[in-house]
């Protein structure tokens, strides 16, 4: 039965009936991919049960979930079909991830996993190597992992696959993105964000998303909340999404594959006629209320009915393994051999394990088969980008330090210039949470503007339909739709406040799992970047306070596999040009860059930057005097302690002229790891080199300082390393009281110097107490003026007196 659009009432859709020859092929191909799928979980021999079941033939541990399963591969099923008749190209995209035995059942049917694994052949041995390798050692895991072909989702953590699906269809106007939401997914926050993505795709130019809530009733051992709320209720809420919903429920095969096809005629006729109309109609589109399959079918359908008594098909105990003592209990036994051949397999392949010509006629040609989407292996589409010349964006620097410049905004421009370079091509996405005008990279939107396709006022600004850049105050939301889009093979930015970038941590951590397991499979080309520009970070939250003032990211990041993890902190203006340029370049990454985008001075001219960010650390030459023999290392990264640490640099100078001080400024951070840790890692020789072996060194560190401890704890010389960083004080007060709460202004770092140079602890007693005494005058001055002291606000390097 189906739930009409835009009503609550239930009754039958008026579409073409399935023949008797098309439902009985419909369900063999339903009945070959479930009987794959329990031989995943439970086979380890004996595959097409050609001997009595005995208990060596199953697995030692069984591992893999069975609830979602026959649901998943039901609609697998039908989705060929729509293939098969409409020639078009789709994507599956399952938040049920966990449901692995599914994907990799049908994508063997369909021919694609042989394809791109040729050992597991489409006969007896390959199925048994099929049902081996399934929750293996030596084998692939039980979910929708990169191993799968034709996956984009892992779905081991719930909530991104709508997300991650309409990241799939933006730009990719042929496409149909299938998205199969479980019921307990949809229970999280960003799934029921995503639910929004549909006021941003526009059918002129974007694919079109299916959504298909899977509502099977039951999570691990509860019910899920929208089976148990009633057809009307849930009915409103997803016309309040903005789609028109079908229903398909039912526990009866027949039945159900008949209502379930007339569902798919039914909204693929809608997704052509709303893609027509757009496509044929001047002017600009109307949102269009999308259609949506709601599929009500058992937990567990067509496994065991009861064991031990309980009951299992159609609760929350078939979740996993419905039958867990196979090889110590009998019944068990007796109940999994019954349950195989209740799928009949003798008719869906034959004696040699091949699918029957009944069977294999169902899946599409190769081209347009799901498991073989290019789209799900972006890399092979992937277009590089076409940058402008970077050094043309270059700010000039008449001297190190003397003026000021807006990293961010100058970078805004050359993103502009990208954006519309790659115009033609559809393949650059800027995502963030309502920041980019904050983040000062409001340039953009003299050549695009910012997608919408909700109602647009007289007062908006910067919306358009075809715009390149999407906002959400959803991080979640905007995180997802990145990573569809560059998993399926374009690139993109995503612009945040540095503090809440947080909220997508465990998202960060799936993709980075994804990137670290595509880098050992050959017939996964790498895919564009995952790029971060944290900006309104830590140092200049002066006017939001304590709730913005978090630089934590980057340690949660470097917590990943060095191979896909790179975080870079540009010091000023031509660095973050370089830098950026770099990223937008490279591939399988995650590039974290944090930069500020106040007013700062400006210190290395282009060539410079260059050259500083390819070596990615150095000594500053212009502000050191050591002879190649220092007293001191004054070391920095990021801009706001590399500000710092020039400034207690010049102070040191002014009261201590004879000191010898070499200042080593940080652009890549990984560079401080050794390169056995991380491949862009220093040698000890080049490390100590820099840094010195028995020589203090004073690090001033943009986030919190046992970060830099950590990456240095191996080295020579690392008991000399102090480093200052942010301690977890904050407020809403003036820049410079930032970093004289955190320890890490001009002043204390001079201090630090003074203690830990033996040679000045006596001689240095004056100008150690000035530089204490400053510390006082800054906290009576900004508590009675509300402002920075003149001599710091003033400050320029080389410019003393």
């Amino acid at each position: 039965m189906l739930l009409t659009p835009r009503g609550a009432v239930v009754q039958q859709v008026d579409a073409t009936p399935l023949s008797d020859e098309e439902l009985q092929g419909l369900d063999a191909y339903w009945r070959a991919a479930n009987y794959l799928s329990v031989g995943q979980i439970y086979l380890l021999a004996n595959p097409l049960l050609k001997q009595p079941l005995r208990p060596e033939h199953i697995k030692p541990r069984l591992l893999g979930h069975w609830g979602t399963t026959p649901g998943l591969n039901l609609i697998y099923t039908h989705l060929n079909r729509v293939i098969r008749q409409r020639e078009r190209q789709l994507m599956y995209v399952i938040g049920p991830g966990h449901g692995g035995p599914a994907i990799i059942a049908n994508t063997w049917l369909e021919g694609s996993w042989t394809a791109t694994y040729p050992n597991t052949t489409q006969d007896e041995a390959g199925m048994g190597r099929l049902f081996k390798q399934f929750s293996f050692p030596g084998g692939i895991p039980s979910h929708v992992a990169p191993e799968v072909p034709g996956s984009i989702n892992e779905g081991g953590e719930l909530g991104y696959s709508l997300s991650h699906a309409y990241g799939a269809a933006f730009d990719n106007p042929e496409l149909v993105v299938a998205c199969v939401v479980g019921d307990g997914e949809a229970e999280t926050g960003p799934l029921a964000t995503s639910w929004h993505s549909n006021k941003f795709l526009d059918p002129r130019r974007d694919g079109a998303v299916l959504p298909i809530l899977h509502l099977n009733g039951y999570k691990i051992a509860n019910p899920s909340v929208l089976a148990r709320i009633g057809d009307e209720e849930l009915t409103s809420l997803l016309q309040g999404y903005g789609h028109d919903p079908y229903l398909v429920e039912g526990s009866e095969p027949a039945e159900v594959h008949r209502a379930l096809a007339a569902a798919m005629d039914k909204c693929f006729d809608r997704i052509e006629e709303i893609q027509l109309e757009a496509r044929t109609t001047q002017g600009t589109p109307t949102r269009a209320a999308w259609p949506m399959i709601v599929l009500r079918t058992p937990k567990g359908w067509t496994g065991p009915h009861a064991v031990d008594g309980e009951p299992v098909e159609d609760t929350w105990r078939s979740h996993q393994v419905p039958l867990s003592g196979v090889r110590t209990n009998d019944e068990h036994l007796h109940q999994l051999e019954a349950w195989l051949h209740s799928y009949r397999p003798e008719e869906l392949f034959d004696d040699d394990g091949r699918p029957v010509a009944a069977v294999a006629q169902l899946a599409p040609k190769a081209s347009l088969r799901m498991g073989s989407s290019p789209h799900a292996n972006g890399g092979l589409i992937t277009r590089a980008l076409e940058l402008p010349p970077v050094a043309e964006y270059a700010v000039p620097v008449k001297a190190p330090g003397a003026e000021d410049g807006e990293p961010t905004r100058v970078f805004g421009a050359f993103l502009r210039d990208t954006i519309a370079a790659n115009a033609e091509f559809s393949n650059l996405r800027m995502v963030g949470p309502d920041e980019t005008e904050s983040n000062r990279l409001n340039a953009v939107y003299e050549v695009t503007g910012k997608a919408w396709l909700a109602d647009v006022r007289d007062t908006d600004v910067n919306l358009a339909p075809d715009g390149r850049v999407m906002e959400i105050l959803s991080e979640h939301t905007c995180q997802g739709w990145l990573e569809g889009y560059l998993l399926t093979g374009r690139h993109g930015l995503f612009s945040s406040y540095e503090a809440f970038v947080h909220i997508v941590d465990s998202m960060v951590n799936q993709h980075a799992k994804w990137l670290k397991t595509v880098n050992r499979l050959e017939w996964r080309r790498p895919i564009p970047s995952l790029n971060y520009l944290l900006t309104s970070h830590v140092w200049r939250q002066d006017h939001n306070g304590f709730s913005h003032q978090d630089p934590g990211f980057i340690d949660h990041v470097v917590n990943k596999k060095a191979e896909v993890v790179r975080v870079y902190l540009p010091p000023d203006t031509n660095t973050l040009l370089a830098t950026m340029d770099h990223c937008l370049r490279t591939r399988n990454y995650i590039n974290v860059v944090v930069a500020g985008k106040q007013p700062q001075p400006n210190w290395l001219d282009w060539e410079a930057a260059a050259l500083h960010c390819a070596r990615g650390i150095g000594v500053w030459d212009f502000a050191s005097n050591d002879d190649g023999d220092p007293d001191v290392v004054m070391a920095c990264a990021g801009d706001v302690p590399t500000l710092e640490t020039m400034a207690a640099v010049d102070l040191l100078r002014e009261h201590l002229p004879s000191l010898k001080i070499r200042v080593v400024n940080v652009v890549d951070l990984m560079r401080l790891q050794a390169p056995n840790e991380h491949p862009h890692g220093l040698t000890d020789a080049a490390f100590d080199s820099l840094f010195t072996t028995d020589k203090p060194v004073i690090f001033a560190y943009h986030g919190y300082p046992w970060l830099i401890h950590r990456l240095t704890y191996r080295r020579t010389g690392h008991d000399n390393i102090h480093v200052r960083g942010y301690i977890e004080e904050g407020t809403t007060t003036t820049p410079f009281d930032m970093v004289v709460l955190n320890n890490l202004d001009r002043y204390h770092l001079a201090m630090d110097v003074i203690d830990r140079v033996p040679a000045l602890r006596t001689r240095a007693v004056s100008a150690r107490q000035f530089f204490a005494d400053q510390r006082t005058r800054h906290w009576s001055y900004v508590t009675t003026y509300g402002e920075d002291l003149p001599e710091v606000r003033n400050w320029r390097w080389g410019q003393r007196g």
